[in-house]
């Protein structure tokens, strides 16, 4: 069963159709990815399922049920790409007055953030003051008061801005914690790599209409282009194009080649060993995230040029 569920949603700002009929379904414990351009349509999609925006059309479905923001509003939680917090205030102040919003006792509260400030060593921050801390560690911040009532929908936007690695990795680590532990997460950023890695399945969103749903893993299989990494013993330079397969690169070192329709990569193995060539090494070429993204977006062939170019 779904947690999360759109049903045709529209939002529309004057002639201008911000989301336009968009329906998708996330199931409990996936991390999500939600992806677009600048302007795609993103941000107020999530202002949609976070109860900010009302839709003009079409339904939220959260937990089996219709949407009600005043009521549900507890059972998430939403990091915001801007830094929402109090400027003036303390950290620990803020972080407790935040977590008793979303409905927690005082004691409930000061446990929680205990843990995560342990967790995510920031015990030495507490009285520290917002406009005092780095961006990184404002992330931190927002982090935790975002998952310290233990929501059922997580929602990221951008949650790696101003991290250095060490700490963008133990907030990545903490997400899968999160996954694992029930929750579901929609992660909406810009770094493809960071979705190709984290995410167990995506939508792409562009001018407000959905372009493209499914697993990591299905959609890179769908935009695969039969081009394959090869590397052989000796006799790269008398390697050209055959009936089975085309050149599409060549180095000292290795080929990348395209296996012509209805031949297979059984068929190109065959070819060389009937002719006594040695290979090395051979493995198929799937496209990254971020080349299926350009090509879908601005319609370009990016696929196989950026192989080509490696």
């Amino acid at each position: 069963m779904p947690l999360l569920e759109l049903v045709h949603l529209k939002k529309y700002y004057d002639s201008h159709k911000a989301v336009d009929d968009i329906s998708f379904q996330i199931n409990e414990g996936n991390i999500f990815g939600l992806l677009g351009p600048n302007g795609a349509g993103k941000t107020t999609l999530l202002r949609m399922i976070t109860g900010i925006f009302y839709p003009d059309e079409g339904e939220v479905i959260l937990d089996g049920k219709k949407f009600d923001p005043l009521n549900d509003i507890q059972k998430i939680g939403y990091m915001p790409e801007e830094r929402g917090l109090y400027k003036k205030m303390k950290i620990g102040e803020q972080a407790l007055y935040l977590a008793q919003l979303k409905g927690l006792s005082r004691n409930d509260a000061m446990q929680k953030i205990k843990y995560w400030f342990e967790r995510l060593d920031m015990q030495s921050w507490w009285n520290k003051k917002v406009e005092d801390l780095s961006k990184g560690m404002g992330q931190k911040l927002q982090f935790v008061t975002t998952v310290l009532h233990q929501p059922k929908l997580i929602i990221l936007d951008e949650p790696f801005s101003g991290l250095d690695p060490v700490n963008a990795n133990l907030i990545k680590d903490e997400i899968y914690n999160l996954s694992k532990s029930g929750s579901t997460i929609i992660f909406s950023t810009h770094r493809m790599e960071q979705v190709e890695e984290i995410c167990d399945h995506i939508v792409l969103i562009n001018l407000g209409k959905k372009i493209l749903d499914g697993s990591v893993k299905d959609v890179k299989q769908l935009h695969k282009e039969n081009l394959y990494n090869l590397s052989l013993k000796d006799n790269i330079e008398a390697i050209g194009n055959t009936d089975i397969f085309d050149i599409q690169n060549k180095t000292p070192e290795k080929i990348i080649l395209k296996i012509k329709e209805n031949y297979s990569n059984n068929d190109v193995l065959k070819y060389f060993i009937d002719r006594n060539i040695e290979i090395e090494h051979f493995s198929e070429i799937l496209p990254s995230l971020n080349d299926i993204f350009i090509q879908l977006v601005h319609g370009t062939n990016s696929v196989t040029r950026s192989f080509q170019n490696n």
